[in-house]
């Protein structure tokens, strides 16, 4: 089999989700996060593939070529996991390992959390493992960032944040991709600025793309959101609360299989918590962290800004399981 994926649609856990695929052996779910699509693993295909593994990236429910349930709660994180559980059964395996960028790698931390005897090692890149709290996230975010803005308390209110990207998704998506990157301004994503903001509101439009990311790229990328939009896939930030009280079962939970974190010096989830050491609490919940790999200069979009290095780290996690 090659190593340029193909399409497969694949009936999972009541939705049909596009999932790209390539190559044969062990199976690696590459999971994707928020706003992208399986394009964000391109450069892993050819990598993982020449050293024996089947690589399969879906496109998420609610994102690109995959179903778009109506239903907040159809984004929950019960019903992510059950997905990826169904992409195993799928491909005929008894367990996977799993990749997640982005709000894919809570998606795959919980996944390997919850269903231990399916999951044979697990990678999250951005951001780190951690357990369920004494509160929602998207309360301990209200306290934090009391009377400014946070992103993910502007995406509490269905409608508001899609009006807003939708209005020129392409002008979006870049703002979105340059603020979050390695190079734009340390700490443009999360910079004090008055609560009644906007997402894009005091972020900068680039004149030109970022190395990383070409004009091609940022098409096909905003064909996918021009096509499905911005609310299902901002579905996923609304049921923090509902994660909290559906999966009381991950409260202090812990990593047991072989586990792996790649992220840039410049992530700035790991600046969300003023004074918390998040890479340290991650540790203190995982049983076999074999990889933590932290790529100078790299914002959060690591495995498109720094491909080779994270691919590295991702090869030498996965050349310890054999």
């Amino acid at each position: 089999m090659s190593d340029q994926p193909v399409f497969e649609q694949v009936t999972t856990n009541g939705v049909r989700l596009r999932v790209a695929v390539a190559g044969e052996g062990p199976l690696v779910l590459l999971v994707h996060g928020w706003p992208e699509c399986w394009y964000s693993w391109r450069h892993q295909f050819a990598p993982l593939t020449a050293a024996g593994y089947r690589v399969a990236a879906p496109d998420l429910r609610g994102y690109g070529g995959s179903d778009k349930p109506d239903a907040l709660e159809a984004y929950d994180m019960p019903s992510l996991i059950g997905d990826v559980l169904g992409l195993i059964d799928h491909f005929g395996e008894r367990d996977a390992v799993l990749v997640g960028h982005d709000w894919g790698a809570p998606v795959v931390w919980n996944t390997a959390a919850l269903h231990r005897d399916r999951i044979r090692a697990v990678a999250g890149l951005s951001v780190p493992w951690f357990p369920r709290g004494e509160v929602p996230a998207i309360d301990l975010w209200r306290e934090l960032y009391k009377g400014r803005f946070f992103y993910q308390l502007y995406f509490e209110t269905p409608g508001m944040a899609e009006r807003e990207l939708e209005a020129d998704v392409r002008r979006s998506l870049r703002m979105i991709y340059y603020n979050l990157s390695g190079d734009a301004p340390d700490g443009e994503w999360i910079k004090p600025r008055p609560e009644d903001s906007t997402l894009l509101d005091h972020l900068e439009d680039p004149p030109t793309l970022p190395p990383w990311l070409t004009e091609h790229d940022l098409d096909y990328y905003t064909r996918q959101f021009e096509a499905g939009g911005f609310g299902r896939p901002l579905h996923r930030y609304r049921n923090q609360r509902r994660d909290w009280e559906l999966l009381p079962e991950l409260h202090e939970a812990r990593i047991t299989q072989p586990a792996c974190f790649i992220a840039g010096t410049r992530e700035i989830v790991l600046q969300f918590i003023p004074g918390a050491d998040l890479i340290a609490n991650m540790k203190a919940y995982t049983d076999d962290l074999r990889v933590c790999a932290l790529i100078d200069g790299a914002g959060h979009w690591i495995q498109q800004e720094r491909p080779e290095a994270t691919n590295r780290a991702l090869l030498e996690f996965l050349e310890g399981l054999q």
